[in-house]
């Protein structure tokens, strides 16, 4: 054939061209792979608690009333805020309430949650309960709690607005139900404060917290680290109306569910999600995340 090669030459070619540039190319995708690996493991996979729109995984537990049972519309989504309101109640009368995540039990994890105090208290709410809510780490499982049982056995990050006199720091810790460990001692008091800054006003708080199971706890307010403490076990007297058959004095808490307050001060919550801390930790595998803290080889695929 004249003017050029013939097919089968243009084909081999062709063939020539292609392993030429897809050589390097190749090189070049498997020496950036360990990169892609790496930035993948580095990626923190965030699990929002609260999707901005409803309470679709959390349930009402309000004293005095069956597990489910929302009584006058305390917990609520409005305009993209998770609230604690008492616009429908006359007076408290007790009923302290708590609304979990019961979709699943959580041990080793970061926590974080922004929220602020709005308006007044609902009368007849008692006095320490001012501008007071919590946030309630390794709960009783809701379905255990009693008809009448004010506080579900766990232990509450304490959420506080600076009141007029005296002024008080946020994410203390309380323990209804359970007991604590600081400097290898059983700390004695319900609550322990923190030593954050003072919260006034109707601000948003940005608070977190890093639990490693039954080890160490440890309160954090806007980047800086408040309060920590040691060994969560159930114990104490600080909690009325359980089954007995629940509260073991002495077990270690190790994992639990998250609780959201209601202790008669209007509030709201934004921004609840959750960075588990435990996972599988061998680096060569694709569920590998470099931040883990705690094992688990049945997450490794």
């Amino acid at each position: 054939m004249r003017g050029g090669r013939r097919p089968e030459e243009r084909a081999v070619a062709h063939m020539r061209t292609i392993r030429s540039v897809s050589r390097p190319l190749l090189i070049l995708l498997v020496g950036l792979t360990p990169l892609f690996v790496q930035r993948d493991a580095d990626r923190k996979d965030w699990l929002q608690l609260f999707n901005g729109r409803n309470l679709d995984g959390w349930t009402p537990k309000i004293t005095g009333y069956p597990l489910g049972k929302n009584y006058a519309d305390t917990f609520r989504v409005e305009n993209g805020v998770l609230k604690v309101s008492y616009d429908q109640y006359t007076q408290f009368d007790g009923t302290f309430g708590h609304l979990f995540y019961s979709r699943e039990r959580f041990s080793y994890y970061l926590l974080s949650a922004e929220y602020r105090f709005v308006g007044d208290q609902v009368p007849g709410g008692p006095d320490w309960a001012v501008r007071n809510n919590g946030l309630m780490l390794h709960s009783q499982a809701p379905q255990t709690m009693g008809l009448n049982q004010n506080f579900p056995i766990s232990l509450e990050v304490q959420l506080l607005g600076g009141a007029p006199a005296p002024d008080r720091t946020t994410a203390n810790v309380c323990t209804p139900g359970t007991e604590i460990f600081m400097n290898g001692a059983m700390v004695r008091g319900h609550c322990t404060n923190s030593r954050s800054q003072i919260y006034r006003g109707d601000g948003w708080v940005r608070v977190e917290v890093e639990v490693r199971g039954g080890e160490h706890i440890r309160h954090i307010v806007d980047g800086q680290t408040v309060l920590e403490y040691d060994t969560p076990q159930i114990g104490g007297n600080t909690v009325a109306g359980f089954d007995p058959a629940v509260k073991k004095d002495g077990t270690l808490l190790t994992e639990g569910y998250i609780t959201i307050q209601g202790e008669s001060h209007p509030t709201e919550f934004r921004e609840i999600e959750l960075l588990n801390l435990s996972g599988c930790m061998n680096p060569r595998s694709a569920s590998y995340k470099s931040y883990f803290v705690h094992g688990d080889e049945s997450k490794c695929r």
